[in-house]
């Protein structure tokens, strides 16, 4: 076996390790230090690393099949027996259906009673009446769970296709023991509800995620939001000292014009007191000037990384828009099979660039595993902004350092469920042809004997032009699709529902994208949910503004220019607004 085999294992294994950490920091930075539960954060943990491990083993996936095809010849290569082939088909079929099966088991099962478990604690109550307490609630899942498995079980899957689809590898789809039907069947459902929420927060968060980046940067240096917030403050209580001094022993009471006049300068001076202190609250927060320079200094590799984001954003929704309207076009089944696709008639920026440099490994599977990562990244921005809501009603916010255990738990399940629609998205829609077969290629024989018939002798090696990309049309014995697209195959072919609801599903994400794009450019994104007063100090520190603001923010913070500036305000007032204050 050829020495790739191993090495992709084994960046499997780092980047799971990595994971476990991802999934340690991401819990530890988002829990509520005031109401950590050991449990709670066991769960979470576990529930994470099991949802990255199942959105990060599509790359690896695509690159161990990709493995077994010599691209040059259009042949397998030598090691590549049909035994070997199955062999590693199977090994990664272990593991997805137990990632699958371990996601479906924590959102259905461990998830809700660990929420029941935190929910049944007092300070009177024993671990065994929280126990009891927990499993009580817990039954309905149980059951829901048992019922999804005889409904798998015994529920009817498409025998026959209507439409001219009478391909070797669609054949091989249909279902074979019950297992497996119950499997699919749970899975195929727990898509569908992943799919609303890949629609609701997903797309909404690849549309912030770059946003967020680039407009992050304050309007207004903190030395300078010091330095104007005393200045306003000494002039509002100056003014209030005249407008007082002109009724002092005379023992007349202040006009209606001039009382409305003071009332406006006190509630202006309470605003200016918080937002005093809450620059020096922020400038408290930067330990050294070093510290604060050299964030400055990262400031312009931030928004370019924004923008970058931002690109690879609209090439995903072009990506995703035009293998959408090819499948519409020309699916050969429709709705009966999910708008199941044999090959890609219409031009796909990100399947050819994955398939382009998957001629240099492991390029194309760093940029895979990326992608994949965006997507979630993209929904725990959207999560964050939109918050947990039950329609209208907002139940929790995902919240650094604020999010309450059942909030923890809540986005946990909404994640890994929307893993699941990521893995279709980035199969069927996104990168079709790669995701099914990587870069694999065939030689096209029949070209080839039409050529020597008529005299022309040609041969794959020697003429590159015979090569082709593997599609379902291709030679199964030469192109091995991947495990996850033959799963997901199999799901919207047994069961058309599925495959039809989570391909237009696919429309609204587009939809809401490109929505949420358009206000992001003309609004500055906030985390959504926050407290009436956070947003009301956010608002008066005035912290974002336009881009030339920030840019003067950043060069003060850069070169200090601002504090020299402070400094002499200071000496003017500091003395009598510490007093006041």
């Amino acid at each position: 076996m050829a020495a790739q085999i191993p090495l992709i294992w084994i960046t499997a294994l780092v980047v799971l390790a990595l994971l476990i950490i991802g999934a340690l920091v991401f819990v530890k930075i988002y829990q509520a230090r005031s109401e950590k539960d050991a449990f709670v954060t066991v769960v979470c943990v576990l529930a994470l690393t099991s949802l990255l491990a199942t959105v990060c083993l599509c790359p690896v996936d695509i690159a161990l099949v990709s493995s077994t095809t010599n691209n040059h010849t259009g042949l397998k290569k030598h090691w590549a027996h049909p035994d070997t082939v199955a062999n590693i088909l199977y090994s990664l079929k272990i593991v997805y259906y137990c990632l699958y099966s371990l996601d479906a088991v924590m959102c259905l099962l461990v998830i809700p009673f660990t929420y029941f478990w935190y929910e049944e604690w007092d300070v009177e109550t024993t671990r065994k009446q929280r126990l009891i307490g927990a499993l009580k609630y817990s039954i309905f899942f149980v059951l829901l769970m048992v019922l999804l498995l005889l409904a798998g079980m015994f529920a009817p899957v498409a025998r026959q296709m209507k439409g001219h689809l009478d391909l070797d590898y669609f054949k091989k789809l249909m279902m074979e023991n019950n297992g497996e039907r119950a499997l699919t069947f749970i899975v195929g459902l727990l898509l569908c509800v992943g799919t609303v929420l890949f629609v609701l927060y997903t797309a909404p968060g690849l549309a912030l995620t770059p946003m967020v980046l680039i407009k992050s940067i304050p309007s207004i240096s903190v030395t300078s939001a010091t330095a104007a917030t005393n200045d306003a403050l000494a002039i509002n209580r100056e003014r209030q000292r005249v407008l007082e001094a002109q009724y002092q022993g005379r023992g007349e009471r202040p006009s209606s014009k001039d009382r409305r006049e003071l009332e406006a300068l006190q509630r202006e001076e309470r605003t200016l007191v918080r937002r005093q202190r809450v620059a020096e609250e922020l400038r408290a927060s930067r330990t050294t000037t070093f510290y604060s320079k050299l964030e400055a200094i990262g400031r312009p590799f931030k928004i370019l990384f924004g923008v970058i984001i931002l690109v690879i954003s609209i090439l995903i929704f072009v990506s995703m828009l035009v293998t959408a309207i090819d499948k519409v076009q020309n699916s050969v089944c429709g709705k009966h099979c999910g708008y199941i696709l044999p090959n890609t008639n219409l031009f796909n920026p990100m399947n050819w660039l994955f398939v382009e440099t998957s001629k240099f490994f492991p390029v194309d599977y760093i940029l895979a595993l990326l992608v994949v990562l965006l997507f979630f990244v993209a929904t725990v921005v959207g999560v964050a902004f939109v918050g947990i809501r039950f329609l209208w009603v907002s139940l929790f916010q995902l919240r650094p350092g604020s999010t309450k255990p059942q909030g923890m738990l809540m986005s946990t399940v909404m994640l890994t469920l929307t893993v699941l629609a990521i893995n279709y998205a980035f199969t069927m829609i996104l990168a079709p042809q790669y995701a099914h077969y990587g870069g694999q290629k065939f030689c096209d024989h029949t070209v080839s004997a039409q050529l020597a018939s008529s005299g022309y002798l040609r041969s794959c090696s020697s003429h590159p032009e015979l090569i082709r990309e593997c599609n379902a049309q291709a030679p199964q014995d030469i192109c091995t699709p991947t495990v996850v697209s033959t799963f997901i195959n199999r799901i919207t072919m047994n069961f058309p529902l599925f495959g039809a609801f989570a391909f237009w599903a696919q429309f609204g994400f587009l939809g809401l994208f490109a929505v949420s794009t358009a206000t992001a450019l003309m609004w500055t994104p906030r985390l959504g949910g926050r407290a009436a007063e956070e947003v009301e100090a956010e608002e008066e520190e005035g912290l974002l503004g336009s881009t030339g603001r920030r840019t003067r923010a950043a060069w003060e913070d850069l070169t200090g220019r601002a504090a020299a500036r402070e400094n002499r305000q200071s000496r003017t007032y500091g003395t009598s607004d510490a007093s006041d204050v």
